[in-house]
């Protein structure tokens, strides 16, 4: 059998940068090279932040089938069968099919791995080190690497073998439990976020976490193992209302829109829609009272401080609903503005999109896509120096950058690489040929 050594000392003349991520120097991540092995969000997730930062990621798919998001439509970009969720997290990556199930695979991701300064994973506790591509295999070959494995329990504990999923994680970590109305309340009961809240916070934390191995690195010459899990993350971000219940041993019960620690502090209707009012301290509540037309309620010893109101929230809150209701969401959005009270619209994502402040910020890239024609991407919400960080290329079709990546840094010629392919090793995209 042929390895993938005696492929990589094949080195060619031929070898290739073409279809390859651009670097630019100017970025924070510039000169990281970032192996993903991860797919669907919380791994694609943080490699996405990274490349926007200048890292660049070789997103390593499965040959002909790829990561799972790119079926999960519709919707699909234009013409394309490039899912719209496969879209949202895979901005400025190479696309690079190996079949990793196959050893002449796991060679070349070893190859690769040992000229990588980090590898991201999202296997199940174990999984790859049947393939020879766990931290410890990869880590004899490369000392300075930094290897991040995110799982649903993490590495030990009596749940470390279980599949996670966010959606369970929601569950499992308490967050659905302060989400959605009271039980005793109309539509009543627990409540997922409306998007992958879990994987998304996973995938930041696991991006911070790279960096500052990384940064560690730079002091100490050595890698590190990261073992992120999503129920850790869930329980983390469980934030004022864990510390809530830790300091009182109550259970936070659902409150829907309202907040367990600030009064008036939720959503209300108003006389054409619904609007948020997010009084923030008892100066604003007092000119809320004024411009509302009730200044006596600032003036009530069960509402003039914020202790006092949470206290008799179930007294205020109707007097306040009633109010909100007497005007139109505009109405009340110029008022409370003029006198400095927090308030927002609740937004539909047509509205978002629309939104003066959101087209201002220009929080919508446009990228030209080979078989989209164009896509549109929510951009990286990190400004830096007056500049967004936004990677420049859309995301890979599967196996655009095979032969692109193996030629640059395996040196494998053309006819080894048409080898790998018709024994179903490598997959390459005809658009990028």
């Amino acid at each position: 059998m042929v390895t993938a050594s005696d492929y990589s000392s094949q080195a060619s003349s031929e070898s290739s940068t073409a279809g390859a991520s651009p670097v630019t120097s100017e970025k924070p991540l510039a000169g990281i090279r970032v192996l993903d092995l991860s797919r669907v969000l919380a791994g694609p997730w943080c490699s996405q932040l990274l490349a926007d930062m200048g890292a660049e990621v070789i997103k390593i798919e499965r040959p002909g089938r790829g990561d799972d998001t790119r079926h999960w439509g519709p919707p699909w970009a234009g013409d394309s069968q490039e899912a719209a969720y496969y879209l949202a997290a895979n901005r400025g990556k190479q696309s690079v099919a190996v079949d990793i199930s196959r050893p002449e695979g796991q060679a070349l991701i070893r190859e690769l791995a040992a000229q990588s300064d980090v590898v991201l994973e999202n296997f199940k506790v174990g999984g790859l080190a049947k393939y020879g591509l766990d931290y410890d295999a990869l880590k004899s070959l490369n000392p300075r690497l930094v290897y991040c494995a995110i799982t649903g329990f993490g590495q030990d504990g009596p749940y470390a073998h279980r599949a996670g999923y966010d959606f369970m994680i929601q569950g499992m970590g308490g967050i659905m439990s302060l989400t959605g109305e009271p039980d005793e309340q109309p539509g009543g009961g627990p409540m997922k976020v409306g998007v992958a809240f879990v994987d998304i916070f996973t995938g930041l934390y696991a991006a911070n976490a790279i960096m500052a191995a990384l940064w560690r690195r730079q002091q100490t010459g050595r890698g590190g193992y990261i073992d992120m899990a999503l129920l850790d993350v869930q329980v983390g971000v469980l934030a004022n209302q864990a510390l809530n219940y830790l300091t009182s041993h109550q259970v936070p019960q659902r409150l829907g829109n309202a907040h367990p620690n600030i009064v008036p502090y939720q959503a209300f209707a108003s006389l054409d829609g619904n609007i948020i009012l997010a009084v923030g301290n008892d100066d604003q509540f007092s000119r809320f009272c004024e411009v509302a037309g009730r200044a006596d309620l600032a003036q009530d010893e069960r509402f003039s401080t914020n202790r006092a109101r949470v206290a008799h929230r179930t007294e205020l809150v109707p007097q306040i609903a009633a109010l909100m209701a007497s005007r139109t969401t505009d109405e009340w959005l110029n008022v409370l503005e003029s006198v400095g009270v927090p308030c927002g619209p609740v937004n539909t994502l047509d509205r978002v999109f629309d939104d003066p402040q959101v087209l201002a910020r220009e929080l919508v890239q446009h990228l030209p896509h080979p078989t989209a024609g164009e896509v549109r991407l929510v951009g990286n919400p990190i400004c830096l120096d007056g500049q967004r960080l936004n990677a420049n290329v859309p995301p890979p079709l599967l196996g655009a950058h095979t032969r692109a990546v193996m030629k640059q840094y395996l040196g494998l010629d053309d006819a080894t690489l048409q080898s790998l392919a018709q024994a179903g090793v490598l997959g390459f995209s005809d658009e990028a040929d």
